[in-house]
């Protein structure tokens, strides 16, 4: 793997390198870690880069990676920059023969989104999103008992993603991860929703796999002298005819975290969050409500999805960094399979693509229109 982004002065990058490292099936061997030369140099040499493989920009790396034998250089990019500086990696890294791994979201507009898309067909690259969420063993049941139809016709879907860590102008006051985040030039048209209320949308259509056809948003800017939303509520309407609520707010005072979906159907429904991620709450009509647990050792009670993405027996928790790692794991396997002339598994291919990029950048585009617009409901068109 190679990294563009992500210097000891960030936060994701870390993140992305211990869950890339889980599972032992991938090293870090380069890197282009920061705009900075001195942090990208200093950075590299933390993490035992080697020094001629310590590059100062992403151009640099990846065609000098690409003059290397096939056996000395990176087999993929990782890219975990501020949303404005996704695009031009990532094809620059297709376009000459590495895979990519994207931080959430894909690009900076629906238009890169596609273009990105299309170099991927024309490569055969994979593109790989980390939509951290849908990684957790018992979103991946959730899918799965959706799926097999347990819950019958699904018809309504509450998702909410609550966090406090902007209820001051941060921005303003050297909180690097808040400036860039509130900022159009940097983050995007939308803040709050185009941070973790597209999280929100993605969770819902991959549990139920309806995708979202229309919207009404409101968003709003609690925050003054903040310039982009801070804070939102959208009604949903899914394929199926079922109805939707998303709510996402980064000015929930107290809220770290709170990541929550519950999904109904004519026969029961499913209740997961984030604060207890190994516990699955299963509802039915007739009958009382069964606890479902993560774990290795639940084979025949959980489904193959949750437990190919589970590595401890039940009751040694599991997390975020687990659940970052599953996106990795399965990537790696796929990647592998690839390079073997293999089919990769089902329980393989299940990480988040090019086309979950392209809905969440829609989702973008759609959720401020409808906010702007006297209209009540908005198409979601891609």
């Amino acid at each position: 793997m190679g990294m563009v982004g992500g210097g000891k002065d960030a936060f994701i990058g870390a993140i992305h390198r211990h869950a890339a490292g889980i599972d032992g099936m991938i090293e870090l061997v380069c890197g282009a870690l920061s705009i900075n030369p001195e942090v990208a140099v200093e950075s590299g040499k933390s993490l035992f880069l080697a020094e001629d493989r310590i590059y100062l920009n992403f151009e640099e790396m990846i065609t000098k990676e690409a003059a290397l034998p096939a056996d000395k250089r990176m087999d993929f990019v990782t890219i975990v920059t501020p949303n404005f500086a996704h695009f031009a990696p990532a094809m620059l890294a297709m376009d000459h023969g590495f895979h990519v791994v994207i931080e959430k979201p894909i690009a900076f507009t629906l238009d890169e989104a596609k273009q990105l898309k299309q170099k991927q067909e024309e490569t055969g690259m994979i593109l790989c999103l980390t939509h951290t969420y849908s990684g957790y063993p018992l979103v991946k049941q959730a899918k799965q008992m959706v799926k097999e139809g347990a819950f019958g016709k699904i018809r309504k879907v509450w998702v909410e993603y609550p966090q406090g860590w902007l209820s001051k102008l941060s921005e303003r006051e050297g909180n690097a991860q808040a400036a860039w985040r509130t900022d159009p030039k940097r983050s995007g048209k939308s803040g709050c929703m185009g941070d973790i209320g597209t999280h929100a949308a993605h969770l819902a259509e991959y549990i139920t796999g309806l995708k979202i056809t229309h919207m009404c948003a409101d968003l709003n800017i609690m925050v003054e002298g903040r310039m982009l939303d801070d804070d939102g509520n959208v009604l949903l309407k899914l394929e199926g005819g079922a109805a939707g609520v998303l709510m996402a707010s980064q000015v929930a005072a107290g809220e770290e975290n709170a990541l929550k979906i519950r999904v109904y159907g004519e026969l029961g429904g499913l209740e997961w969050a984030q604060h207890e991620p190994n516990t699955l709450l299963v509802k039915w009509l007739d009958q009382p409500t069964q606890i479902l647990r993560a774990g290795g050792n639940y084979g025949g009670r959980l489904s193959s999805f949750a437990t190919h993405n589970s590595r401890t027996p039940g009751g040694h928790p599991e997390g975020y960094l687990e659940a970052f790692a599953n996106i990795y794991k399965n990537f790696a396997l796929t990647l592998g399979a690839k390079m073997d002339g293999t089919v990769p598994s089902a329980e393989m291919l299940d990480f988040p693509g090019v086309e979950d990029g392209i809905r969440g950048m829609a989702f973008i585009d759609n959720v401020v229109l409808s906010s702007q617009s006297e209209q009540k409901w908005t198409p979601h068109s891609v």
